[in-house]
Parts: C-alpha cells; structure tokens; sequence
C-alpha cells in the first residue's frame, strides 16, 4: 500500500515511540523510510549571543550535532529490521512546512509522525506542527499518539 514513508523526528520521548512504530510499520509494509530533523534557526540577536557567550557557528555546530544524532537513531532502529532507510534535514522556521517539502522532493507517499512534540506554554502560543503538517500536506499522513 504505501512504498516510501518520511518519518519526521524532534527527539522527544514520544516522537522516538513513533520512529519505532513507524519503522515496524513500514517493514511490515515492504517500504522505505525517510527520516527527517528539522533544525531551529538561530533566533538571538547579536547581543543576546554576547551575553549567552555563543556564536551563530557555535549554534550551528551544535544543532548539526543534535540532528545527526536524531537521524542516527532512525538509521539504526531501521537497520535492525532492514527497512532502507535515507536522511534529510532542514534549517528552518516552519518545521511543519519544512516536513511537507521533504516527503514531496523525496517522493513520500506517506507522513508517520507523533502527535506532539513540545509541551506547554510553547505548544498553546505556536500550535503543533503535527496540526500545520496535517492541514497543510496533499500527501497522507498517520499520526502516532
């Protein structure tokens, strides 16, 4: 039924229960997967960063990092069941349309993502991606609780 699945991540607890979900999903499918990281832009100003004693190359290095390790749980939660696995990350602010245009440019017939991510004040004032992702994407999407 379905051949390629994007399977976004954010690392929280539950969107990694989705990533095991999903992988098991898409091998009892026989499809592919790919996962996906959408990493935050910088948002300080430049004198927020002198207080915080950082850089935007510091940032930049550091949530590289965070994402390769994200994908790299998808890799090996794949590769422990066989299900061919790819990688994509995207700097941005709009994770949610960040994740449609990567299930689009990689040819996904299917977005499996949990529900939520962020928790409180946060989630209510930006709403959750997986609701922008839902409303927004032509391609299904099956949303893990």
């Amino acid at each position: 039924m379905f051949e390629h699945i994007l399977i976004p991540t954010d690392g929280s607890r539950l969107s990694e229960k989705a990533v095991r979900k999903g992988i098991r999903f898409a091998h009892a499918m026989g499809a592919r997967v790919t996962a996906f990281h959408a990493i935050p832009k910088f948002q300080a100003s430049d004198v927020m960063m002198d207080l915080l004693g950082t850089n935007r190359g510091d940032y930049a290095r550091a949530a590289q990092a965070y994402s390769n390790e994200r994908l790299r749980f998808v890799q090996k939660a794949a590769a422990a069941l066989d299900v061919p696995c790819e990688t994509r990350h995207a700097t941005t602010d709009d994770p949610a349309g960040a994740i449609i245009e990567a299930a689009q440019a990689s040819g996904c017939d299917l977005i499996l993502m949990a529900s939520h991510g962020r928790r409180g004040l946060g989630a209510l004032l930006l709403g959750s991606e997986t609701q922008k992702v839902l409303t927004h994407s032509s391609i299904p999407v099956l949303v893990y609780r």
